[in-house]
């Protein structure tokens, strides 16, 4: 597929931190898709939940299966606008690698007990994974990832971790944009866990269609399907109903951002980093039912009092895990304690607690919730 000129180029590519011979037989993006693929963090996403915890049950989203639909998404949008459809998938695939388990809760938990130490964020915890944490490889610490893989996966940053960072922090000082390739992954993540929300939400009875019925965007979509299909059963109305709310978005991003295109007339990734604003993004009309339809689901669905309880469980285990790994290392799994005794020698307390961040950020919900059981419920001996 010929690239338009303002699509990542390999060719233009600023390279990987730990110098490599390019692949035989595959572009340096579709090694870094491969990688991540292959990394354990990936793995782990299976058994991390975005609203509800793993356990509640199977036919939830996980942040694998999340990260899965982003990825196809993604590839969608970029094929269209002729940008790098495999620098797009693995920007999807990798940017929820540094989530905490139990969503949101989790998130906010381990920030507040970070609070002395640099808080806590997933965006910069999913670039930390790609290049520190990941063990895999003899030459470097990390995945080695480009940069463009990495400053897709780095949506957002304050400038005092941007100066930390290097070369991907740089764009957050010097106010550009990212490629579009990490643009439209933005806005396709955003897409994906609305509308998948909604779907889950209804599964679940937290929300009700009754209740949507007061979302335009919903509306318009129920009443098409009401009149084409009028005795169609109630999952796949909705089931057809959010497929065509999720192409409604995307055909609007699309026609949005070549609008854009036609307009600002980039003739390179750079030109694109230059631009005052983001190229890609939804019309203002359809950005209005989006902020409507994020405000339903704060208030209808997080809200809701069965996801404040599990919420509330969360935090009480991130914490109670946090304080006690911190104050006594030696309940660890040895591999960890001689991880965090390094860090603990190197960068005194605050190295201490960033390592523990790490352990407690790499936890499945499920990992989570028996460690706990193991260190606070007298009856879990081992």
């Amino acid at each position: 597929m010929q690239l338009a000129p303002y699509a990542a180029q390999q060719s233009s590519s600023r390279g990987r931190r730990f110098a490599e011979p390019t692949p035989q037989y595959r572009t340096d993006y579709q090694r870094d898709r491969d990688r991540i693929v292959h990394s354990s963090a990936f793995r782990r996403l299976e058994y991390k939940t975005q609203v509800f915890v793993n356990h509640e049950g199977d036919m939830f989203r996980t942040r694998l299966t999340h990260s899965i639909e982003v990825a196809q998404l993604s590839r969608s949008i970029a094929r269209i606008l002729e940008l790098n459809e495999d620098l797009s998938e693995t920007i999807a695939l990798a940017h929820d690698l540094g989530h905490t388990p139990f969503g949101h809760a989790g998130q906010d938990a381990l920030n507040a007990c970070m609070k002395d130490y640099g808080g806590f964020e997933h965006n910069l915890q999913s670039l930390r994974t790609v290049d520190k944490l990941e063990l895999r490889y003899a030459d470097f610490p990390g995945l080695n990832l480009t940069f463009e893989s990495r400053e897709g996966i780095l949506k957002h940053c304050s400038h005092k971790n941007a100066r930390q960072l290097g070369d991907v922090g740089e764009r957050f000082l010097k106010k550009q944009q990212a490629g579009l390739e990490a643009q439209i992954v933005n806005l396709a993540d955003e897409i994906a866990y609305n509308n998948h929300d909604v779907d889950d939400g209804l599964r679940s009875g937290l929300i009700t269609i009754e209740q949507l019925l007061d979302v335009d965007l919903f509306k318009e979509q129920f009443d098409i399907v009401q009149q084409q299909y009028p005795e169609l059963n109630d999952r796949r109305q909705v089931h057809e109903i959010i497929r065509r709310m999720i192409n409604r978005q995307v055909v609007d991003l699309i026609d949005t951002t070549k609008a854009n295109l036609i307009q600002a007339q980039p003739d390179s990734i750079d030109s694109v980093r230059n631009h005052s604003v983001p190229l890609a993004h939804f019309s203002d009309a359809m950005k209005q039912m989006n902020q409507q339809l994020k405000r339903f689901l704060r208030t209808q669905m997080y809200a809701h009092y069965r996801v404040h309880r599990m919420s509330s469980k969360a935090t009480h285990i991130i914490q109670q895990l946090f304080n006690a790994f911190l104050n006594d290392p030696q309940l660890l799994n040895p591999k960890y304690q001689q991880i965090v005794t390094q860090k603990e020698q190197h960068h005194a307390e605050l190295g201490k607690a960033r390592a523990v961040a790490d352990y407690i950020a790499g936890m499945t919900d499920r990992y989570a919730i028996a460690e706990y059981a193991k260190i606070f419920n007298p009856t879990e001996l081992t």
